[in-house]
């Protein structure tokens, strides 16, 4: 007697599919058969001969709870992840209260929230600039051995209870970190370029949108990113950039990997999909994110990263705020962050792997196992081996849909992507083989149901980049902007010059 079987199941085995039937068994996946007659299970649930991935995993929220809940709480974020096809979540330390920078307050968010998820969730820990002031450092260690994921630093400031690091400070929280063996996840701007521009645009008497990311410059998270590979060297520390929103960025992690440099990045979906001349000339506050929207340039260029491994997965930095109190008409003064957890999936799915960017073996890496490899979960989640846990994202590739900032589960009744059409849409959400989320019911469980999950392990993603590009032109202002830094960067002491493709042609 099993407990569940998916039946009709379609499942990823690299760039082909199958179609199987899931035993499982004590929330676990039990087995594969091709015929189910004769065999018994309390519950049959049927995938409809639909892509059928592994969970898929969001490694970078903000629930904002506990201490924020008129933004956002667990119950709303989990079901707006449920309902976007996201079974496991990781949450920031730093919009709660208290945040997270200790055991203590590690404890503390876990019993505040572990009665509201739907979905299951992991923990980031926390690291700030105060803790090496203050010698708090061994806090570092004590939070590792207690099961979190990675730590977050901010090179600029966040809410007040989570300071900012100075350059000096950063490079004693790298080698903190370093010794755990964990990634550190850096919001990669440069504070002092952001700031100033910031105050001259407002002096400038500058209120349009796009102003927002005309301030926050591309070479601010371009020096940022120099900065932290140089650190990362340095410290032998595993450097994360999060929320990667420009190409040049990009690139030069790409550059860094094939030194040896232990970096990675991850990219958000805003950041492929939409711009800032468009999108925040049209949203303006409700498009106002950190890093900002960028340019249609980079969109492709970040596409082309994370197709052949430069970037390495997808997540979200799913930040919601009160529309009346904190999304006010001024572009400067309304908090910079949007909801991202309930449109990941369906909008990779639409415009990655549907318009043929992503490989279905890609879609399955960037969505499910490398986040869960990278933050040691794996193969506990975002596999589908015998005994890894029943988490199932049964897509339907081919339902035709628009997002409808009202329909979200979100409190946040706001998103740039209101009145985008997409083509596959979740169909069934399963989370150690019980359904949470059907298309045509909503959510289907209580609140409770998502379990706290530690980190089981300490692995690293490898630094493999698969140049399959086809640039049209040659002479692409995107592809040369690249060979010119692959050129600059090979001439680097210790160095190593790389064969780029290039269509038919090859360039040193």
């Amino acid at each position: 007697m099993y407990d569940v079987i998916v039946k009709n199941a379609c499942i990823p085995q690299g760039d082909l599919t199958v179609r199987t039937n899931i035993l499982v068994k004590d929330e676990k996946i039990a087995g594969f058969v091709d015929n189910i007659d004769g065999i018994a299970a309390k519950e049959i649930i049927d995938a409809e001969g639909h892509l059928t991935l592994p969970g898929c995993i969001d490694s970078h929220t903000h629930f904002m709870d506990p201490g924020f809940e008129h933004r956002e709480n667990f119950f709303t974020g989990s079901s707006a992840a449920a309902s976007g096809g996201v079974t496991t979540i990781i949450d920031m330390p730093c919009c709660s209260k208290p945040s997270v920078r200790s055991v203590a307050n590690l404890q503390n968010k876990i019993d505040k929230v572990k009665g509201k998820a739907i979905v299951d969730f992991a923990l980031w820990g926390g690291v700030t600039g105060e803790d090496v002031r203050e010698g708090w450092l061994h806090n570092v260690q004590e939070q590792a051995d207690a099961g979190v994921c990675a730590f977050k630093v901010y090179m600029t400031p966040s809410v007040p209870t989570y300071p900012k690091v100075s350059d000096a400070e950063m490079l004693e929280c790298f080698r903190a970190v370093a010794k755990t063996g964990l990634p550190v996840g850096v919001h990669c701007e440069d504070y002092s370029d952001c700031d100033y521009y910031t105050k001259m645009f407002q002096k400038e008497g500058r209120t349009d949108g796009p102003a927002w990311a005309e301030a926050r410059m591309v070479l601010a998270e371009k020096a940022a990113i120099q900065m932290c590979i140089a650190y990362a060297e340095d410290s032998g520390c595993r450097m994360h950039v999060v929320h990667m929103s420009t190409g040049i960025g990009a690139l030069m992690i790409g550059e860094a990997k094939k030194r040896g440099v232990d970096v990675t990045a991850e990219v958000c979906p805003h950041y492929l999909t939409l711009n800032a001349p468009e999108h925040m000339g049209e949203y303006k506050q409700f498009a106002k994110i950190a890093p900002p929207l960028r340019t249609k340039k980079d969109n492709e260029v970040l596409w082309n990263c994370l197709a052949d491994g430069r970037v390495d997965f997808v997540a979200t930095d799913h930040a919601p705020y009160e529309i009346a109190t904190e999304k006010q008409d001024d572009i400067w003064t309304a908090f910079p962050g949007i909801p991202g957890v309930e449109t990941m999936v369906p909008v990779i799915v639409s415009e990655g792997y549907n318009k043929g960017r992503l490989s279905l073996k890609r879609l399955v890496e960037v969505l499910c196992e490398f986040p869960a490899r990278h933050y040691g979960l794996y193969p506990k989640k975002g596999a589908m081996h015998i005994g890894s846990d029943a988490d199932f994202s049964i897509i339907n590739l081919s339902k035709e849909w628009t997002i409808d900032k009202d329909k979200m589960y979100s409190m946040a009744k706001y998103t740039p992507f209101h009145g985008y059409k997409l083509k596959g849409k979740p169909f069934k959400t399963i989370v150690r083989g019980k359904v949470v989320y059907d298309d045509a019911k909503g959510v289907t469980v209580a609140q409770g149901y998502g379990q706290w999950v530690k980190r089981q392990s300490i692995q690293k993603l490898d630094k493999t980049i698969s140049y399959k590009q086809k640039y049209s032109d040659p002479l692409d202002q995107h592809l040369s902007e690249y060979l010119d830094l692959a050129e600059m960067l090979s001439k680097a002491p210790g160095s190593v010059t790389q064969k780029v493709l290039v269509g038919t042609g090859s360039r040193k």
